[in-house]
């Protein structure tokens, strides 16, 4: 188990995974098509859109969340 201070940390990393992974998974299909190689190409796209997202992740998460706490009110 990871430290309670590290949660957002860990939040970034996996979300900006999972998310990577839907969205490189889905260009990299209309891109080749169901083609043979499909999975290795999905693979090297998820790592480097991963490598991407998870810093860009970090650095806007704290100003996403400001923007929603704008938008939003108290009930």
């Amino acid at each position: 188990m990871i430290p309670a201070r590290l949660a957002p940390v860990a939040f970034g990393f996996v979300l900006s995974g999972l998310m990577s992974l839907i969205v490189s998974g889905i260009s990299t299909l209309r891109a080749m098509g169901w083609a043979e190689g499909l999975g290795a190409a999905w693979l090297g796209a998820w790592l480097t859109s991963w490598a991407v997202a998870f810093p860009v992740v970090l650095v806007v998460a704290p100003m996403a969340r400001r923007i929603v706490a704008r938008l939003t009110r108290a009930d």
